[in-house]
C-alpha cells in the first residue's frame, strides 16, 4: 500500500471522527475546523512568436479542504488537500501534462495522485500541508509538509530557502510546502530563534538552516544561517518604516561547498505607501547574480529555486491597488527588468465581491520584450476566476 493511500485512509478516518465530534451534544466546544473553497478558473493565451501564432483555453477546476484538529492544549493536527481537475487544449497540446503537475509542488514524500489521465482531462489530487504541531510554554514544534515562511518581503523572498515561490502563480495562494521539521523558540515578544531540516535522501541533498528574528530600533531583524542542498546560505532581513513608508527588504549569499558550483546573491528591497484614499502603492527592486538577459517567455519556464527568483539580473516592482467600493477592487502589477530584452511583465486584475463567500477575478498577464528587431508582446494571458468559500 504505497503513502498515498495510507494517507488518504488516515484522512477518512479523521473526517469520520469528525463527524462523531459533530454529534456532541449541543453547546460543547468544537475542537476542530474544516473549511475550503472551490474554484474555476478559465485561461484565453494569446501566443504571437516567429514559431507559433496561437490561442490557447485552459480549464480548471480547483477544489481545497483545509482541516485543522485542536487535538488538546499542546497539540494540533493539521491536513489540506488540494483537488484539481484540468481540461481544455493546454492538456491536449502538452506532453506529458499529468506527469508535469504530479511533480509540482511535491516535495520529499509522494502525497499525491493523479486519479485520472485522458487526452484532455487530468484529474489530481495532493496533500500540500500535513503536519503534527506541539507547543508549549514558548516552544513550538511541527513535523510533516508544511510551509516555512521565513522570507519578508512582499514579492521576492531570498531568505525563502526551503519552499520558494512564483510571483506569477497567482492562483495559489496557500504556496508550496516543505517535508520538514521546524522547532521554534520564542525568546520574547518580537524575538525568536528557529531551527529546521528538510527531509532529504543524503547531507548533499539536504536543506536545513537556523533563524534568528529580533527587534531593534522599531525594526524587526532576522538572520539566517545553514546550507541549501550544495550550498553554504548566509542571509539576513528586515521590516520596518521611514516616517509613513513601509520598508522591507532581504538577502541571501549562496556559496557552494563542492567544486563545480556557482557562487550567488540574491538580494531584494521595497517601499510601500497606503494614501487617505485607500489607494496602496508598492515599490520593489530585485538584484539576481544568476540572471540573465533572455526572452520574456523564459519568466515562465526557468529553474525557480530561493536563489534563482527571477529570470533577470535586475527587475524593477511597482504595484497599485485601489478599491473603487467595498465590493470592487482593483490592482496592476509592473515588473520591468532593463537589458538587451527589456523584459516587461504587466498583470492588471480585477475583483468583485458577488456575495459573501462569492468572488469573481479577472486578471492579465501581458509580457513585452525587445526581439532585436521590434519591441513586441509575444504572449497574453487571460484569466476568470470563480471562487466560492466555505
Amino acid at each position: 500500500m504505497n503513502i498515498f493511500i495510507k494517507i488518504n485512509l488516515l484522512i477518512l478516518f479523521i473526517f469520520s471522527s469528525v463527524s462523531l465530534l459533530a454529534q456532541a451534544e449541543e453547546g460543547e466546544e468544537k475542537n476542530w475546523v474544516l473549511n475550503g473553497y472551490i474554484k474555476s478558473l478559465q485561461t484565453a493565451t494569446v501566443i504571437n512568436t516567429p514559431f507559433l501564432e496561437s490561442t490557447i483555453t485552459d480549464n480548471l477546476i480547483h477544489n481545497r479542504l483545509n482541516f485543522k484538529w485542536y487535538i488538546n492544549d499542546a497539540w494540533t493536527f493539521k491536513a489540506d488537500l488540494r483537488t484539481r481537475l484540468f481540461y481544455g487544449e493546454q492538456v491536449k497540446m502538452t506532453t506529458n501534462y499529468a506527469d508535469l503537475v504530479d511533480d509540482v509542488n511535491n516535495d520529499y514524500f509522494d502525497l499525491s495522485s493523479v486519479l485520472l489521465d485522458r487526452e484532455a482531462w487530468v484529474f489530481h489530487t495532493m496533500l500540500d500541508r500535513l503536519y503534527i504541531q506541539y507547543n508549549k510554554n514558548d516552544w513550538e514544534i511541527r513535523l510533516g509538509r508544511q510551509r516555512i515562511n521565513w522570507g519578508i518581503s512582499t514579492v521576492w523572498n531570498p531568505n525563502d530557502i526551503f519552499n520558494a515561490f512564483a510571483f506569477t502563480d497567482f492562483d495559489y495562494e496557500e504556496r508550496p510546502g516543505s517535508d520538514a521539521l521546524l522547532v521554534r523558540y520564542y525568546s520574547g515578544v518580537a524575538s525568536s530563534v528557529e531551527i529546521a531540516v528538510k527531509a532529504a535522501d543524503s547531507f548533499t541533498e539536504m536543506t536545513a538552516a537556523t533563524l534568528v528574528k529580533m527587534n531593534k530600533w522599531e525594526y524587526d531583524f532576522q538572520v539566517l544561517l545553514g546550507k541549501a542542498s550544495t550550498d553554504i546560505v548566509f542571509g539576513g532581513g528586515w521590516a520596518g518604516n521611514i516616517k509613513d513608508l513601509g520598508f522591507k527588504g532581504e538577502f541571501t549569499f549562496f556559496e557552494p561547498y563542492e567544486e563545480g558550483g556557482e557562487s550567488a546573491f540574491s538580494a531584494t528591497a521595497g517601499l510601500d505607501y497606503a494614501f487617505d484614499n485607500s489607494l496602496f502603492l508598492s515599490l520593489g527592486y530585485l538584484y539576481n547574480s544568476l540572471g540573465t538577459d533572455q526572452n520574456i517567455l523564459n519568466l515562465f519556464n526557468f529553474n525557480l529555486s530561493s536563489k534563482n527568483l527571477y529570470p533577470y539580473k535586475n527587475s524593477l516592482f511597482v504595484s497599485g491597488t485601489y478599491p473603487f467600493s467595498p465590493l470592487f477592487n482593483s490592482g496592476v502589477s509592473i515588473i520591468y527588468s532593463p537589458g538587451e530584452a527589456n523584459a516587461l511583465f504587466l498583470s492588471p486584475s480585477f475583483t468583485y465581491s458577488i456575495d459573501d463567500n462569492w468572488d469573481i477575478d479577472l486578471i492579465g498577464q501581458i509580457a513585452f520584450n525587445d526581439d532585436g528587431n521590434e519591441y513586441t508582446s509575444p504572449l497574453q494571458s487571460f484569466f476568470l476566476r470563480l471562487k466560492w468559500s466555505y
